[in-house]
């Protein structure tokens, strides 16, 4: 795991770098209380392990993995306004700690600096403008369009959580100067992973324990939120099954990428298999 952790670390000293940096200070301590009380940092892991998986070097990926995960923590700030969630990653959510205006301002501050990051590149502006209508119209769907089908979930939790994993990958292609073909392979890939991982995100908010998963459970039910066992007659074992299913087919858009065997690889193989058995 040392790998991993070395990467992680990556990500974590540049973030605190860029976070600090914001100005004025109250606005730079709301975005370090979002994008610095921990998380998964599964997405710029993605980034950074699809630069090197590309032949690329992983330092190379770093600001695209940073921008990618203040992308993220904006978009979860606006989720938890919605839902009312006071709790976030075990400590009070932005909008429960500053109030609702601050709240947002540090959203559009983390979006402000994620965008930043990737302005130095074209190819990446466009990969993260593409994922950023994706996700606004997931969020609209959510709120306005409820699925009433397993297919309609499905292209919900694409748009939802699977663009935005699709675009860290692509990103950390891009880094790596990878051809077309290598980042859309890339993409598809991280896509799937992020569907599966939205379907197993939402079997935990029913079947896990609160504390164990370091956030609120049973908000889908709660807040009647189309979550794949909201809108299908899924159980959750079958749920995890469909999960399994786009875990699989990952791995298949893996294998097409058309890159050599490497760490990198390989730990993107074990991602795709860890997010449909994850317990947080």
């Amino acid at each position: 795991m040392e790998y991993l952790e070395r990467r992680v670390a990556m990500v974590n000293d540049r973030l605190e770098d860029v976070t600090s940096a914001v100005e004025p200070a109250a606005l730079s301590a709301e975005v370090e209380h979002v994008a610095l009380a921990g998380g998964k940092r599964v997405r710029p892991t993605v980034t950074l392990l699809a630069c090197e998986a590309a032949g690329g070097d992983a330092r190379d990926a770093v600001d695209f993995a940073v921008g990618v995960e203040l992308v993220h923590n904006a978009s979860l700030v606006v989720d938890d306004i919605i839902d009312r969630s006071e709790v976030r990653r075990g400590t009070p959510s932005a909008w429960a700690e500053y109030g609702h205006g601050p709240a947002l301002i540090a959203s559009d501050g983390l979006l402000g600096e994620a965008f930043g990051l990737f302005s130095s590149d074209e190819r990446a502006m466009q990969v993260v403008s593409e994922a950023m209508v994706e996700l606004g119209e997931g969020e609209a769907t959510e709120l306005a369009d409820r699925p009433d089908s397993e297919a309609a979930y499905m292209q919900l939790a694409r748009r939802k959580t699977g663009a935005l994993f699709r675009a860290a990958a692509e990103l950390g292609a891009i880094a790596a100067d990878a051809d077309g073909f290598t980042v859309e392979a890339f993409g598809e890939y991280a896509e799937r992973v992020g569907v599966a991982f939205q379907i197993r995100d939402d079997v935990l908010d029913a079947t896990a324990d609160g504390d164990a998963l370091g956030k609120p459970t049973g908000q889908d039910e709660a807040m009647d939120r189309p979550s794949v066992l909201q809108v299908t007659d899924l159980t959750p074992e079958a749920a995890d099954e469909r999960a399994r299913t786009e875990a699989d087919e990952a791995l298949a858009a893996l294998e097409t990428a058309g890159v050599g065997e490497s760490d990198a690889r390989g730990y993107l193989r074990d991602l795709a298999e860890f997010v449909v058995v994850r317990e947080r």
